[in-house]
């Protein structure tokens, strides 16, 4: 796990990782999410050890965007379709290299990102898990505090 130790930004997908990836829908129309503390209480820690939180998601949910408010989560990227070109931008932005980004996945749309980041993770629901060489598989599911694990691992080697 030396990879994590020059880690400077955490980066993760939603849908997947901070749930179990599953879309409830009313009769009106209306959707929703289920979110775990978990991975709210990991945002707090990682900011706590210096360490920001980046949202990337190719959903365009008001969910989402309701839940990085309530994180205080400044940077959001909502309704992203190449998640690799964002990523560079906001590391250019930041002036760090992709291999100083630790990224948590789950499905096709995360290959090219977990790819090229210095540290990069599966949510253990994932349905790409055997197909994609990634550095860490999370033992617990999306939704169920898979983020937490992933943040905890990163403090805990860094």
């Amino acid at each position: 796990m030396n990879k994590i130790k020059n880690i400077k930004l955490v980066v993760t997908d939603i849908d997947g990782v901070w749930t179990d990836a599953k879309m409830h829908y009313t009769n009106d129309g209306d959707f929703m999410k289920s979110f775990s503390t978990y991975d709210g209480m990991a945002v707090q820690i990682l900011r706590e050890k210096g360490l920001e939180t980046v949202i990337i998601t190719s959903e365009n949910s008001k969910i989402v965007l309701e839940r990085a408010k309530k994180l205080k989560i400044k940077n959001i990227v909502l309704n992203e379709k190449n998640k690799l070109k964002k990523l560079k931008e906001i590391c250019a932005s930041k002036k760090i290299s992709l291999r100083e980004v630790a990224y948590i996945g789950d499905d096709l749309n995360d290959v090219e990102v977990l790819e090229n980041v210095g540290f990069s993770a599966l949510s253990n629901n994932s349905p790409i898990k055997d197909k994609v060489n990634v550095d860490y598989v999370t033992v617990r599911k999306g939704g169920d505090g898979a983020f937490r694990e992933f943040a905890d691992l990163i403090i805990k080697e860094k």
